[in-house]
This record gives C-alpha cells, structure tokens and sequence, in this order.
C-alpha cells in the first residue's frame, strides 16, 4: 500500500455495503452496548484519544503518564542493542519521524494521534477510517488468513469477538513506522494484538498487545480511554500531504486550499498528458 493513497471514507462505505484511570479498569460487563440485527456490539461512530501518548508512550518527565501498563514500571522492555536505537531515533527525531514524512502512522500509534477516526460496521463487516494520509483498515474475520509476508503501513487486520470486546489481530507490518514522536519503534516482525471495549455509550478503553522478538524483550500493553465525538454533523476530514517547494512532503488540514489539488485528478492527468 502506497503511503500517500488516494482512498476515502465514502470508498470505504461503499466497500462494506469519561473515565479516567479509574474507567480504564473498569469492569467491561457492567455495560451492554448496542448491537446490530445480528447481536454483534455496534462500536459505529467517531472515536478519538486524549492523550500525549503520540509524544511518547512512556510519558514525559513533565507529568505525562505512561500509557504503558505492563510491565508495571511503564518502560518499553527493549533489548539493550534495540535501546540504542531508540535513543538515535530520539536525537534525530525532528527529520527522521516517519509521520513527518508522510508515511501512514501504522499501528497502535495511528490510535493516539490527537485526531479521530471512524468505525464503520455492518453486519459482518467493519473498517475503521483515519484522519491523515487516507488511512483506513478493512478488519476481516478471523476465519480468513492473514496475507502473510505482504508489509503495509497499516497492517493486515483479522477480528473476533470474545464476549463484548472486539479484538483485532494485526501483523504484516512493516518497519518504516514508529510508535510515537519519541523514536519508540519496531521491526517488521511486529504482531500486535487490539481490544476494544466500550465502558459506556461514549467512552470505550482501548489495549495493543505488542510482540517483536527482535527489538522487545518480551511482550507489553498499552491501555488508554477513547470517547465518542458527539458533536453534532462530526465527520472524518482527512489530512493531505503535499510536496513543498523544498522538495519534501508536508502535512496539510483539508481547510487548507493547497490540499484541493490533491482531489483534481483530471488536472493532473491532463498536465501529465501535456508534459508527454
């Protein structure tokens, strides 16, 4: 998958026919949510976090919490050689972040971002539709298998439902993503395993599982709170990424004029036309 596609949340839709840290360990089945005809829990709608976490998952010494929960002392467990690395990713994070570069922010990291994103379901089906780069996930059944040895930014997604949460099983990723802005990062052996539960009718906590036998120790989670956007008409306004005049791509809001070129394909296929 290019990291600039050109997919949207209407090809999506086409394609499927309060908390705080006390609500992060809440009890899960003392809250039923909605279903859909077939019973399944209808987790439809505009979800967002509200954390630091795309910063650094392990916090800031300015009061930041970690999103780490295991292990306990919130520190990714890296091997010694994969430290240093990190810590190069860190010092030259200002130009070697892939995210600002217009790469897809891969997963779990496109889950912190400080913007939301949309789950679309239906009976059977579900994806899940990002602010920046296009991103979006088709999350197929358990049933079928992943397409292994294939590298996306986003990951190859297969779900399942055990009881009231969704769990989402990703590998084939590959390595050009990071986990946040701090240079925490992966191999392409990542496999991350996601559970959503909803915790009320806004609010659902969210937990990624990851393993990579190359750069970590051992496995470890994140757990952090998302909440429903309920303002009224809310929608999915994607980010675009641009060349600029310096020769390296930039990111810019869909208020931006500059981002209603990316749209006009005629144009640009008549100026390539011309150009031949």
């Amino acid at each position: 998958m290019s990291k600039r596609g050109y997919f949207t949340p209407a090809i999506v839709a086409l394609v499927l026919a309060s908390g705080g840290v006390a609500a992060l360990g809440r009890n899960a089945d003392s809250f039923s949510p909605p279903t859909l005809s077939d019973g399944t829990p209808d987790f439809r709608g505009i979800w967002q976090a509200r954390t630091s976490a795309y910063l650094n998952i392990e916090g800031d010494p300015g009061g930041a919490k970690s999103v780490v929960v295991d292990p306990p002392d919130g520190k990714i467990p890296y091997r010694p050689d994969a430290l240093k690395q990190r810590d190069k990713n860190f010092q030259n994070r200002a130009s070697a972040d892939p995210a600002k570069n217009c790469f897809q922010a891969g997963v779990p990291r496109t889950v912190f971002l400080p913007k939301p994103f949309q789950i679309v379901q239906s009976v059977g089906h579900l994806a899940i539709v990002y602010t920046e780069d296009h991103a979006y996930r088709i999350v197929l059944p358990s049933s079928i298998p992943h397409d292994d040895g294939i590298d996306f930014f986003m990951g190859d997604s297969r779900s399942r439902w055990e009881g009231n949460t969704l769990v989402v099983d990703v590998t084939d990723l590959g390595d050009q993503t990071w986990l946040d802005a701090a240079g925490n990062y992966h191999s392409d052996q990542l496999h991350v395993v996601e559970r959503y539960t909803m915790l009320g009718p806004d609010t659902m906590r969210y937990e990624a599982t990851m393993d990579d036998p190359t750069v970590y120790a051992r496995p470890w989670t994140v757990r952090l709170l998302l909440y429903r956007d309920k303002t009224p008409g809310a929608r999915i306004e994607e980010d675009e990424c641009i060349d600029g005049e310096d020769g390296v791509w930039h990111h810019v809001p869909p208020t931006d004029p500059r981002a209603l070129r990316r749209h006009d394909f005629k144009a640009e296929l008549a100026a390539a036309a011309k150009s031949q």
